[in-house]
């Protein structure tokens, strides 16, 4: 089982942080046209998980997600990362994003992804907070440890149940591979970017579970510039060190220019599933409750 994901928020942020550049939106609107006559052309449907500001601010993006029939989940609000909420203010952020879509889309939204996987060890206390405001599905467990967070000590890598104080989300989480003894993800992000592709389809062939996870703009041609103090540090809440923004400068130009033509290749030689199709075909009375 592949399941497709995408994370929208571009549009917003491109607005957030740089003024809305004229050029860099026209970009976005055009890969994003792309991604969704790509994904018509092999008959195949994903989830988008939006910001709830798609909804408010840019909701023809959303409209068109739900009009080529796709499903429509939650990534929070304005993309602000959990770790920077409590259980008050995540509860607020989640039910106006909920609102927000559901109220473009048409769609009940019960599928959700925490902005840079944000939901770790550190708070659990989100599962039951997300399960009060309607979501049942969930994508947020990154099980090892990566830049920003993840859960290095969650225990697999497939689907399960994960579970706090009596509340309860079916889970996806991030698929794993071990390279060099190290366990590292393979199919979304700049590790799709930087994996060669004959290594990414090898890995989604050996595996009967794999979920991938894409955002717009690391389907855009062309460099990324290096961003100011200010602009890293507002987008990636941690000190914006000339050393931190080198090195998020090299991993963001690390061959971008082929990673589009590497996803329609991936979506024409192999299956995928949204995640509300996932749920479907996965016999839940056979994989594992985590209580985190």
């Amino acid at each position: 089982m592949n399941i497709l994901t995408f994370d929208i928020e571009e549009w917003f942020l491109e607005h957030k942080l740089y003024g809305g550049r004229p050029q860099r939106l026209q970009q976005i609107d055009d890969v994003f046209a792309r991604v969704l006559e790509a994904l018509d052309a092999q008959g195949i449907k994903g989830t988008f998980f939006c910001i709830g500001r798609m909804a408010t601010d840019y909701p023809q993006v959303v409209r068109q997600i739900a009009e080529h029939g796709h499903e429509v989940g939650c990534h929070s609000h304005e993309h602000t990362w959990l770790n920077k909420m409590d259980a008050h203010s995540l509860r607020e952020d989640t039910m106006t994003a909920i609102k927000a879509l559901e109220d473009v889309s048409g769609q009940q939204v019960v599928s959700y992804r925490a902005p840079a996987f944000s939901i770790t060890h550190e708070n659990p206390w989100a599962v039951e907070v997300l399960a009060a405001c309607g979501i049942r599905n969930d994508a947020s467990i990154f099980p090892t440890s990566r830049a920003y967070g993840g859960y290095q000590h969650f225990p697999q890598d497939k689907p399960c149940t994960i579970g706090y104080h009596g509340a309860m989300l079916r889970e996806f989480p991030i698929s794993l591979t071990t390279v060099f003894g190290k366990r590292i993800a393979y199919s979304g992000g700049g590790y799709f970017r930087l994996l060669p592709y004959w290594f990414v389809s090898r890995t989604l062939d050996r595996r009967d579970y794999n979920i991938c996870y894409f955002h717009l703009v690391d389907l855009i041609s062309g460099k990324i510039k290096l961003k100011s103090r200010k602009e890293y540090e507002d987008y990636f809440h941690e000190p914006g060190t000339l050393k931190n923004r080198l090195v998020r400068y090299a991993k963001a130009n690390a061959t971008s220019g082929d990673a589009y033509g590497k996803l329609v290749k991936l979506l024409s030689t192999h299956s995928f599933v949204s995640m509300a199709e996932a749920v479907k075909q996965t016999d839940w009375s056979k994989t594992n409750t985590i209580e985190l």
